[in-house]
């Protein structure tokens, strides 16, 4: 089971996990070297309440609570991720973090909007990256990692190095995977158009200014090159679309696919008398995010058919960004944390068309770019939280934001050609948790979580087609939409006994203005809908003997679209894990044992019937069977020897609406050196 012991700037604040009314998980560095974690879809796997989609190989859009893409928020050392060119649905952009940089993933399940604003209503994951530890005084400490998957055919290696001297830490490291074609269950071969490549680098500068304040300096880089959407290269081997139809081929290539983050933070302790504060944290921010593309349009699927359009597309999106939190302790009356944060962000966008691209006389022309070239957006907000003990055994944590978005960009539109707007959104958004003691080791937990999310510039100005292959129906967006705003009910119990640590909830989400797809004369358009999502989690170990401990995880959703009367899309079928782990600390030994456990899923939405990712009639449920082991070994310990065998009975599945089938038969090998 991932560690569940603290919470840190996920909550804006430490606490223990047990504690808090909120409901979460921690994947801690141990959890993410037993996964071998060399993508961020490795990473997050088979967490309770998280469905890991991927459209294309090297592309992951987690889903948590049936919510994905613009509805959860991604944070970076709790530093927005989310941008305002967010399309609706899965997208590709979580994939953009190297694991091998992280120190721990922080997971919130349920609206966090009162926090961290716009777009956190499914749930938040603040992906926190290795930093320098102080506490062991002067060390130097290289790493190296190296892993082997036999299913994608692939390498991962990064190198890495943590050091402490004096009052200065430094911590950083490369990477890199080049992965082949994934070898699918059921002994249908290689899936063509899965393999890519990709490196990144990161480098963190710690410096104690004096014994209580920290001053950090962090830059990331991350870049994918010849990054399939493998869907639209697919048709054939996935099928037909649930309504019978055949796609068109749409090959989409991403090249490159781009993160770049650099900041600054300054930390640290207050004076004890001081009144407004015992801790602050001040962080500068400014963020990258590139796209390149090209995109082959065929006006049919004959063997010798040529392209009859290319587009060749880039976007750039530049942002920067402030944000302000502050703890004060005020003793019997609680804990008081507040703060405002402010994102700015412009983007540069353009598309070029040619036809007939494969005539030696073909020249390209200039066309709508994927976003408005030089639209801009940016959003402030003032957030307090205060915790407070009600009584001897009732604690309840409470906050309130104010939040304001503005947006403006000059879309051409098919209809009424260019169209320069300014729209601006602002709410207050409020949350209640309590939490209330029934023993030493049981907690009932409960709350009411408001969720908030403004529109974003590919709302309020898509002139697109839907899907790959329903060209004749355009998306069209709407100016006039307006934000979402949730409501969630939560209950659960905590259990923390010596043997058995155990999480149960049962939660509902009402929407009020949930944004979907409406068909309104023969067109897409977006618009302002009600809908409702339902769910049961469960997650918990019980140590059977000190170093043997039985685990799992189950989880339920339910959604649907009152408006229109239809399934919501996306919705994760039923699924769960269960598993046995054996420790053996003095070697650093263990063997874990778990099956993944998946319910068959036909409740599509009439979006979706023409989606080649959906399989026709219902993505059928399937079970895999899965082990883990390694050991650490060397005088010191500094050396560790992994292996997974994953899907051992080589079972065809394919996790609800990817463009991936999932992997066969997959040995993964691995070696870590740290010292």
């Amino acid at each position: 089971m991932s560690n569940p012991t603290g919470l840190n700037s996920v909550v804006r604040g430490e606490t223990s996990l047990f504690d808090s009314p909120r409901l979460g998980t921690i994947i801690d560095r141990e959890d993410l070297d037993r996964r071998q974690a060399s993508t961020v879809f490795r990473a997050l796997q088979n967490q309770v309440g998280v469905m890991t989609q991927q459209t294309g190989n090297g592309q992951v859009s987690p889903f948590i609570r049936g919510l994905t893409g613009q509805q959860i928020l991604i944070l970076v050392d709790g530093i927005r991720m989310n941008t305002s060119i967010l399309r609706p649905g899965p997208n590709q952009y979580t994939s953009t973090i190297d694991p091998g940089s992280l120190a721990r993933v922080e997971i919130i399940r349920g609206a966090e909007s009162a926090l961290w604003g716009s777009d956190a209503i499914g749930g938040v994951i603040n992906f926190v990256t290795r930093s320098a530890d102080p506490l062991r005084g002067n060390y130097a400490s290289p790493q190296f990692s190296e892993f082997y998957s036999t299913a994608e055919a692939s390498t991962y290696t990064r190198t890495g190095f943590s050091g402490w001297y004096g009052t200065t830490g430094i911590t950083g490291g490369v990477s890199y995977l080049d992965s082949g074609n994934l070898d699918v269950g059921g002994d249908l071969g290689r899936q063509p158009a899965t393999d890519y490549s990709q490196y990144a680098g990161d480098v963190k500068l710690q410096r104690m200014l004096t014994e209580n304040h920290l001053l950090t300096v962090a830059l990331q880089h991350f870049e994918q090159n010849d990054l399939k959407r493998s869907d639209r290269f697919l048709p054939f081997v996935l099928g037909p679309a649930s309504d019978g139809s055949v796609p068109i081929q749409r090959p989409t290539v991403f090249d490159p696919q781009q993160r770049d983050l650099i900041y600054g933070r300054l930390e640290g302790l207050l004076p004890d008398d001081l009144l407004l504060a015992d801790v602050y944290s001040v962080t500068l921010s400014g963020m990258r995010t590139k796209e390149a593309s090209v995109v082959d349009r065929y006006a049919s699927n004959d063997a010798d058919a040529l392209p009859t359009r290319r587009e060749i597309g880039e976007f750039d999106d530049l942002g920067w960004g402030t944000t302000m939190s502050f703890v004060k302790d005020m003793g019997d009356v609680g804990k008081l944390t507040y703060g405002t944060d402010f994102y700015g962000e412009s983007i540069n966008s353009e598309r070029v068309q040619i036809d007939d691209p494969t005539s030696a006389g073909a020249t390209p022309s200039v066309t709508d770019p994927q976003y408005p070239d030089d639209s801009a957006a940016d959003r402030v907000g003032v957030f307090t939280s205060w915790y407070v003990p009600l009584t001897e055994r009732l604690d309840a944590t409470t906050s309130v934001r104010y939040e304001n978005i503005n947006l403006s960009a000059t879309p051409d539109f098919d209809t009424i050609g260019p169209q320069f707007f300014k729209r601006t959104y602002q709410d207050w958004i409020a949350s209640v948790g309590l939490s209330y003691k029934l023993t030493e080791e049981v907690r009932l937990v409960g709350g009411y979580y408001e969720g908030f999310r403004a529109p974003t510039i590919d709302d309020l100005t898509a002139n697109k087609t839907f899907l790959q292959n329903d060209q004749s129906t355009p998306l069209v967006g709407n100016l006039d939409v307006q934000p979402e705003h949730s409501r969630t009910y939560e209950v659960g119990l905590k259990f923390n006994y010596d043997r058995l640590r155990l999480q149960v909830t049962e939660f509902w989400t009402d929407f009020d203005s949930f944004i979907d797809r409406d068909i309104i004369d023969g067109q897409r358009f977006l618009t302002n809908q009600e809908a409702f999502i339902n769910g049961t989690e469960l997650t918990g170990e019980y140590l059977l003997q000190r170093n043997v401990a039985l685990y799992g995880n189950f989880f339920y959703t339910y959604g649907n679209n009152t408006t229109r009367k239809d399934p919501l899309s996306r919705i994760p079928p039923t699924q769960g894990t269960l598993g046995l782990r054996i420790d053996e600390p003095s070697h650093g030994a263990y063997i874990d044992v778990f099956t993944w456990l998946v319910d068959r899923a036909d409740r599509y939405a009439e979006s979706n019937l023409s989606d080649v990712r959906f399989i026709a009639g219902g993505t059928p449920g399937y079970g895999t069977l899965n082990v883990r082991t390694g050991r650490f070994f060397g005088q010191s310990n500094q050396h560790s020897l992994s292996l997974s065998l994953e899907n051992i009975t080589n079972k065809y599945y394919r996790v609800l609406g990817s463009g991936v089938d999932g992997p066969g038969f997959n040995a993964v090998f691995g070696y870590q050196y740290q010292m």
